[in-house]
């Protein structure tokens, strides 16, 4: 016998990756510089130079038994050290080592903190559109999401639907901005009365509403957009961050969990959200790479290209007469279907060896999910594809 539940989840892919294997499958009948896939959010910049510089030197210069030996739970003093020193520099914070715990990248920064915060009952508040795997990682804290549907004029937060949902069991909400899948940053107003209105139904509640910041997208904005670093806005933050899609190093699964101490019993919820490591079998992230992150805290990939990605497929687009929300992050695009159906409109992508994710699984029907983390040159043989797809439904 097994677990059910976990059978289910072990044996059905998400809709992300049934179109990244479709198009594998598609690739070897038709050729791969026939497949448009725009299916998988895996950056397509190589890391910046120091990021193999700097694992090299460590192997090199490293002694071998330290280097790949057990670190601290939490992570490598030293490297949380220097992490929190980069973070103060750069938000004003007043970490210490002590208010990071390295994670395995942000899914397990975020189940960490679901799992440290969950009791009995508990239910946790995600915004449409939002991360599938949300879902998946709440309930396996044995949590219950509650969703709140998406505002679909700016994709800011629909505050009214926000207030309906929140009771006693609401134990906290996350945030995901740069969002996946529209690429929408929440404006600094939109993060204020965020701030405002959870300040006053945990002081009503007389318990603390967390917000959870899921952040690996922050450094990936565009025409100087400004991502509001929510910890100034409201106390009890816990920030989640990934180099993932900074460094462009998905693979090495590096990330933190961010305490501050202004959160309330700011210890307690550290060492809750440390036992989640343990219990989940989460504890010392890879001694190697958290030493890489540490020493490239400052660098990034070379994002440009992202920027030129998206101006050559959002003005495209527009000009074909679909309609869209500006991204001012990530490398998403969410534009509505050319018909109410997004499934089917994705159906009928795959006709044109053209892969969409539809916006259905990330709770905006009537969408698709475009991630323009290619090479240019793919977009731009894309793009008259996009119009035989537009001219199917003129």
């Amino acid at each position: 016998m097994v677990n059910e539940k976990m059978l289910a989840l072990g044996t059905s892919r998400s809709v992300i990756r049934e179109l990244f294997e479709y198009g594998r499958k598609r690739a070897a009948i038709v050729g791969a510089e026939n497949v448009f896939d725009f299916s998988l959010g895996n950056p397509s910049v190589p890391a910046p130079a120091s990021v193999n510089e700097e694992a090299i030197r460590l192997l090199r210069e490293s002694d071998p038994v330290t280097l790949h030996g057990y670190t601290s739970a939490a992570g490598d003093p030293a490297v949380k050290n220097t992490l929190a020193a980069a973070l103060n520099r750069r938000f004003g914070m007043d970490y210490t080592g002590e208010n990071l715990y390295c994670t395995v990248g942000a899914a397990a920064a975020l189940c960490c903190c679901l799992r440290g915060l969950c009791c009995s009952e508990d239910e946790f508040i995600v915004f449409a559109p939002y991360f599938p795997e949300y879902k998946v990682f709440i309930e396996g804290a044995g949590g219950k999401m509650a969703l709140v549907p998406p505002e679909i004029e700016s994709f800011q937060i629909d505050f009214d639907a926000l207030e309906k949902l929140l009771n006693p069991r609401t134990k906290a909400v996350i945030v995901n901005s740069p969002n996946n899948p529209s690429g929408v940053v929440y404006s600094t107003g939109t993060i204020t009365k965020l701030a405002a209105l959870l300040n006053a139904k945990s002081t009503e509640y007389g318990h603390p509403i967390y917000i959870i910041a899921d952040e690996p997208y922050r450094e990936i904005v565009y025409d100087d957009a400004e991502v509001p670093y929510i910890p100034h806005f409201y106390k009890n933050t816990l920030v989640c961050y990934s180099w993932s899609k900074s460094l462009s190093i998905p693979g090495e699964r590096i990330g933190y969990v961010a305490v501050p101490k202004a959160v309330d019993e700011w210890e307690r919820v550290f060492a809750a959200i440390a036992g989640a490591g343990r219990s989940l079998g989460y504890v010392n992230a890879s001694s190697l790479f958290q030493r890489v992150a540490a020493a490239c805290v400052n660098d990034t990939a070379d994002l440009s290209v992202y920027a030129e990605n998206r101006r050559l497929l959002l003005d495209g687009l527009l000009s074909m007469g679909f309609t869209c929300v500006e991204p001012g992050g990530t490398f998403y695009l969410f534009p509505r279907s050319l018909e109410p159906d997004d499934i089917a409109f994705s159906e009928r992508a795959k006709a044109h060896d053209l892969l969409l994710v539809p916006g259905s699984g990330f709770g905006a029907p009537g969408h698709v999910r475009i991630s323009y983390c290619v090479p240019t040159e793919r977009i731009r043989r894309a793009l008259p594809v996009f119009e035989a797809l537009a001219r199917d439904y003129r």
